[in-house]
C-alpha cells in the first residue's frame, strides 16, 4: 500500500521539506512504498526575505525567483494548483481546480499574507516590503524623497504571543534606510523615527521583542541620529493628513509610513475551522515539540502558519524541517514521533547595507547581540546570492 505524503506550499519551508523527505524516506520512495507530492499555486519560487532589498534598489524581481520544478528532486510529484479546503478529519484536500487529493501524511507550509486593509487607512497611505510590488512602490519613494519624515512602525498579530513576520526585519530596514539616504546625500534633511508597540509578545514598552536586543538598540540608533519611540501601537491612519494615530492616543505626521502590516493565514487555512487564533488570523494550533497539528497526528505545520511564539521566518523553517522529516519517518517505521523542535532560529541580520550580525535563539534562550561586522555582511550576501537556493533544495 503506497503512503501518500503531500506538502502544501512552495515557499522555503515546503520546498526544503519535500526534498528532505525524499532523502529521509528514500528506501520507501525507491520501492514505491511512499509517494511525495508538493502542491503550490505558483510555477515560481520566490526568495521572499530578499524583498526588503528591493525596497533599496539592491535586487530585482527576476533575480529572486527560480522555476519551482527546478528546485525539486525528480522523485517529487509537483502539482500546480491551489488548495481551496483542508478536510483534516477526512485526510483530504479540495482544490480550486475541482480535484481532490487524499493523503496519509500532510505538511502545511502555506505562509502568511500581509493584510494592511485590517488597519483603517494603512493600505492607502502605508508602505511595506514583505511582497514584491509594495517593496517596489516603497523604493520609488525612498529613491526620490529629498526631505521630510519617515515614520517606522510595527504591528503584531492579535493572537497572544505570536510574532509578526520576520521579527528582525523592521530593525534591519531602519538601519539600511539610514545608510541608503546617506548614500543619496539627503540624510540630513530627513528625520527617521523608529517605533514599537506597547505590547510585543511577552515584553512591554520595549524597542524589540527580546530584552537583550531591545536594550542595545538605543545606543545604535543614537549613533546614527535615528529617533526612537516606545509604546506606539498603530490604530489607524489618516491618508489625507498623512498622520498615524496610535491606540495610546498619539498622532504622528509622516511623509513616508513604513509600517509592518497585520498578517493572517491563507484563505484555505482560515476556512478550515481548526484555528483558535484571535481576530480570525488563522494560525493553526501546533504542538511546540513535535510540530503536529493538535488533534491530527498525521498533519505537520511549519513556518508562518504555526501559532507558536517563534519567528515567522525562513530561519525557523530551517530547524523545523528536519524535525518534521524525522517524525514522519518515525511514525511510518516505528509508529511514534522521535524528534522535538526546541524553537531554534538562525539567521544573519542585515545591520546596514554592508554589515551583518549572525544570530540564533530558541524557546528558552534569546538572541545575544554581537557587534555587526563586514564579515557578517559577506555571510548574508553569500546566502542571498547562492546559498539560499541550496537550502531550498535540501542540500544545506
Amino acid at each position: 500500500m503506497v503512503k501518500n505524503v503531500i506538502v502544501v506550499g512552495g515557499g522555503i519551508g515546503g520546498t526544503m521539506t519535500a526534498n528532505s523527505l525524499v532523502a529521509k524516506l528514500y528506501p520507501e520512495v525507491s520501492r514505491d512504498k511512499v509517494r511525495i507530492t508538493l502542491i503550490s499555486n505558483s510555477p515560481w519560487h520566490y526568495y521572499k526575505p530578499a524583498f526588503m532589498y528591493v525596497a533599496f534598489g539592491a535586487f530585482y524581481k527576476n533575480e529572486l525567483r527560480r522555476p519551482q520544478a527546478s528546485l525539486l528532486r525528480p522523485e517529487i510529484n509537483f502539482v500546480l494548483d491551489e488548495v481551496e479546503g483542508f478536510e483534516f478529519s477526512a485526510s483530504r484536500l479540495r482544490m480550486s481546480s475541482g480535484k481532490t487529493y487524499d493523503y496519509d501524511y500532510l505538511v502545511v507550509s502555506t505562509g502568511c499574507i500581509p493584510s494592511p486593509e485590517r488597519i483603517a487607512g494603512l493600505q492607502e497611505a502605508g508602505d511595506h516590503f514583505y511582497q514584491h510590488d509594495p517593496a517596489m512602490q516603497l523604493y520609488r519613494k525612498l529613491a526620490t524623497i529629498e526631505k521630510g519624515r519617515i515614520f517606522i512602525g510595527v504591528t503584531f498579530p492579535k493572537t497572544p504571543n505570536v510574532p509578526h513576520q520576520c521579527g528582525i526585519a523592521p530593525m534591519e530596514t531602519t538601519l539600511m534606510l539610514d545608510e541608503f539616504l546617506r548614500q543619496r546625500g539627503v540624510r540630513n534633511q530627513i528625520e527617521i523615527v523608529y517605533t514599537y508597540p506597547t505590547v510585543s509578545q511577552l515584553l512591554r514598552n520595549c524597542l524589540f521583542l527580546q530584552k537583550d536586543t531591545s536594550e542595545v538598540l538605543p545606543a545604535i540608533f543614537e549613533s546614527k541620529d535615528i529617533k526612537y519611540q516606545r509604546g506606539f501601537t498603530l490604530a489607524r491612519v489618516d491618508p489625507e493628513k498623512q498622520v498615524a494615530i496610535s491606540e495610546e492616543g498619539q498622532e504622528e505626521p509622516f511623509d513616508i509610513l513604513m509600517q509592518t502590516p497585520p498578517i493572517r493565514a491563507v484563505d484555505a487555512v482560515l476556512n478550515s475551522g481548526v484555528s483558535q487564533a484571535s481576530n480570525n488570523e488563522g494560525w493553526l494550533p501546533t504542538n511546540r515539540q513535535s510540530l503536529q497539528l493538535e488533534g491530527f497526528d498525521n498533519v505537520f505545520v511549519m513556518g508562518d502558519t504555526v501559532d507558536l511564539p517563534i519567528s515567522k521566518a525562513g530561519g525557523s523553517c530551517h530547524s523545523q524541517s528536519p524535525v518534521i522529516c524525522n517524525n514522519m519517518a518515525g511514525l511510518m517505521r516505528i509508529g511514534k514521533t522521535v524528534a522535538e523542535y526546541d524553537g531554534k532560529v538562525q539567521a544573519v541580520a542585515q545591520m546596514g547595507m554592508e554589515a551583518g550580525m549572525p544570530l540564533w535563539y530558541d524557546y528558552d534562550v534569546d538572541v545575544k547581540p554581537t557587534p555587526p561586522t563586514k564579515i557578517g555582511g559577506l555571510m548574508r550576501k553569500g546566502f542571498n546570492r547562492g546559498v539560499y537556493w541550496s537550502v531550498a533544495r535540501g542540500l544545506v
